[in-house]
């Protein structure tokens, strides 16, 4: 992906951040396997800036209830994000959070983090009704089922099934709402 291809992002973060005079939230969503990850790398590796991913939120397994799962968007929790995250950002104050390991299905090491006023928020759901509100900048990647897939299967085989069986159909579900 190269620089060019995104230079009207990077115009409006470089403009904005002039502007705006405050943290700026920039919320990258879109679809698996759409390159979310790698522009939100690429922007932190540009700009001085905080870097988050929605996949450290997804729910811990006793928040995992059909009903939560049925819901759009309901894989992740946007609640913790919020409050851990979105809303300390908002106030420019220090704070920590504590990463939820989906390979260990336990929650990681507490992560401390320092005011930057750039903030880059990556993932499926970081546009979640609850949380959109408080992004300046909002980005969607789209990408074809084809070459979703694509990407998917060549990312990791082992856990390619359980996208097509249950990840993929909920971010449809999220996505569709």
């Amino acid at each position: 992906m190269s620089q060019e291809s995104y230079q009207p992002l990077l115009d409006l973060i470089r403009n904005a951040s002039r502007v705006q005079g405050k943290p700026l939230l920039i919320a990258l969503d879109g679809y698996s396997g759409a390159g979310k990850s790698s522009l939100a790398a690429q922007l932190h590796r540009i700009f001085p800036s905080n870097l988050f991913t929605m996949d450290d939120f997804f729910l811990q397994p006793w928040q995992r209830t059909p009903e939560r799962l049925a819901t759009p968007g309901g894989n992740v929790d946007y609640e913790r994000f919020l409050q851990e995250v979105l809303i300390p950002l908002k106030h420019e104050v220090s704070f920590t959070y504590r990463p939820f390991d989906c390979s260990t299905l336990a929650m990681g090491a507490e992560v401390a983090v320092q005011p930057q006023g750039i903030n880059i928020i990556e993932g499926v759901y970081t546009l979640h009704p609850e949380l959109r509100d408080y992004y300046d900048i909002k980005v969607f990647l789209n990408l074809g089922e084809d070459e979703q897939k694509r990407r998917l299967q060549s990312r990791n085989p082992a856990l390619y099934p359980r996208f097509l069986t249950e990840w993929l159909p909920m971010e449809r579900l999220y996505f569709t709402a």
